[in-house]
C-alpha cells in the first residue's frame, strides 16, 4: 500500500513539474508528501531536529513533529506514519515511567509540550508508563514558579519571565489533560488558570503602537534585553506570534468556545485584524522581525508564516474566527506554497528559510534587537515549521474537501 501510494506521489510530481504554484493542487496531500520527505530525511524518529544519530532527547520540536506527523497518519490511514511517532515514545519513556533526559526539577515548559501525542498512545496501547508520564507533566504545571499575576515561569534558569512560545508549549497540554482527567471545580479552576495564560501574557506583551505582541517579558525589569518600564522585549518576533496564535487555538480545540474562553478569542480576532498590515504585499507572507517589514536584512521567514496560515484555517473550520475568513486563509496556504515549499530531485518536497532558533538571555545573551534576530542561521525543514505545515495541510485538505 506504502509503494502504491509513493507511486502515486510521483506521478503527482511530475504533474507539478512546471512550478510550485500547482503543487497545492497535487492528488496527493502536502501532508503526506511532508511527513514521507521528513522521514526518508530521518530514519529514526529520534533524529529529527537534528539529533545524532544514536542519541534522543526530550524537546518540544521533535514531539511537535512527531505530533503533526501522527495526525498525518490518521487523517490519511497511513499506519506507517502513526508507527514512527511511536518509536521515539517507546525509545525514550522508560517501563518504570521515567523519561529519558526529562528533570522536572528545571520547570522548563518546553518539555510539557511532547508529552501530548501521549494521550493517544495511551489510549492506543493501555500502557500504564505513559499515563504516568502525563500525570508527572501535570505535576510540574501545578509546582511551576509563577508571577505575582499567575503567569508561568517559561523555565526556572528565566525567572519572572513569560515569552509567547511558552503559551503552546504549556497550554494545549494542560487543557487536554483537565478536560480529560479533571471534574468539577478542579476542573473550573484549571479552565480559569489556563485562559488567565492567554490573558496575562497578553497584557504584558501587547504594543499599542504596533498592535503587534512582544517576544516577552520579564516581571522584574532586571534582565538586559526588556524595557525598564514596561518590561517588554525590543520586538514582536514572527514564529513568537505564531505559537501564541496556534496555543489559542490548540487549547480552544479542547476547552471549546464559550463565555470562559471569549477573551483567548478575543486576542485571536485581534491577532488576525492586525497581521494583514505586516505581510509582505507581493508574496502575502510576514518578515522575521515581524514588525519591521521591509527593513533592509529583515527576511521573510516560513515557520512563524506557516504557523499564521496554519491557525488562522483551523480557527475558521472550528469557528473561533468567522466564515468570511475562509478564502483568505485558503490563499495564503497557497501563496505559502508558492513561497517555502520547494520540489527536489529526489522527489521529496522541502521548507526553506526557517529560522533555526531564537530566544532572549542565556548564555548566549541573546538581546531581542533586530540585529540579534536577523543574526540567526537560516535552515530548511526544521521541526517548528514542518509541524504547522503538516497541520496546515490537513486543514487545506479538509477545506477543499479531499478529507
Amino acid at each position: 500500500m506504502k509503494r502504491l501510494l509513493i507511486a502515486v506521489a510521483v506521478l503527482g510530481m511530475a504533474a507539478c513539474s512546471s512550478g510550485s504554484g500547482a503543487l497545492y493542487d497535487s492528488p496527493v496531500s502536502l501532508a503526506v508528501r511532508m511527513a514521507e520527505s521528513e522521514i526518508a530525511r530521518n530514519p529514526s524518529p529520534a533524529m529529527l531536529d537534528g539529533i545524532p544519530a544514536g542519541k534522543v532527547k526530550w524537546n518540544y520540536t521533535t514531539g511537535l513533529e512527531l505530533l503533526a506527523i501522527r495526525d498525518a497518519g490518521e487523517a490519511w490511514n497511513r499506519p506507517d506514519f502513526i508507527a514512527y511517532a511511536d518509536r521515539y515514545y517507546d525509545t525514550i519513556v522508560q517501563a518504570d515511567g521515567s523519561v529519558l533526559t526529562y528533570s522536572r526539577a528545571k520547570y522548563n515548559l518546553d518539555h510539557i509540550c511532547p508529552g501530548r501525542a501521549l494521550f493517544s498512545l495511551y489510549n492506543r496501547t493501555g500502557e500504564q508508563r505513559y499515563a504516568q508520564v502525563l500525570d508527572t507533566l501535570y505535576a510540574q504545571l501545578r509546582a511551576q514558579p509563577r508571577n505575582f499575576d499567575g503567569g508561568f515561569w517559561h523555565k526556572a534558569v528565566y525567572p519572572h519571565q513569560m515569552w509567547l512560545d511558552g503559551l503552546y508549549m504549556a497550554e494545549p497540554f494542560y487543557a487536554e489533560y483537565a478536560m480529560t482527567h479533571l471534574t468539577g471545580a478542579a476542573l473550573d479552576d484549571a479552565v480559569a488558570d489556563i485562559v488567565n495564560q492567554f490573558v496575562t501574557v497578553g497584557k504584558h506583551t501587547w504594543d499599542p503602537a504596533t498592535g503587534l505582541y512582544r517576544h516577552a517579558y520579564d516581571d522584574s525589569r532586571e534582565m538586559f534585553w526588556c524595557d525598564s518600564i514596561s518590561g517588554q522585549s525590543a520586538h514582536a518576533w514572527c514564529r513568537a506570534m505564531g505559537w501564541y496564535a496556534m496555543a489559542i487555538v490548540e487549547t480552544m480545540q479542547y476547552l471549546g468556545k464559550s463565555d470562559a474562553t471569549r477573551p483567548m478569542q478575543a486576542i485571536l480576532e485581534r491577532i488576525y485584524d492586525v497581521l494583514p498590515k505586516y505581510a509582505d504585499p507581493r508574496t502575502g507572507m510576514w518578515y522575521q522581525v515581524l514588525d519591521q517589514p521591509g527593513r533592509e536584512g529583515n527576511y521573510l521567514e516560513s515557520t512563524g508564516s506557516v504557523m499564521f496560515v496554519y491557525a488562522q484555517l483551523k480557527a475558521v473550520r472550528l469557528g473561533y474566527l468567522p466564515e468570511e475568513m475562509r478564502e483568505e486563509a485558503l490563499h495564503r496556504y497557497e501563496q505559502f506554497v508558492d513561497r517555502f515549499i520547494r520540489e527536489n530531485a529526489d522527489g521529496t518536497i522541502s521548507m526553506t528559510d526557517c529560522c533555526a532558533v531564537a530566544g532572549l538571555g542565556g548564555k548566549q545573551r541573546r538581546s531581542g534587537t533586530f540585529e540579534y534576530y536577523i543574526s540567526e542561521p537560516v535552515i530548511e525543514n526544521d521541526c517548528k515549521g514542518v509541524g504547522p505545515f503538516i497541520w496546515a495541510s490537513l486543514e487545506y485538505d479538509r477545506a477543499k474537501g479531499r478529507l
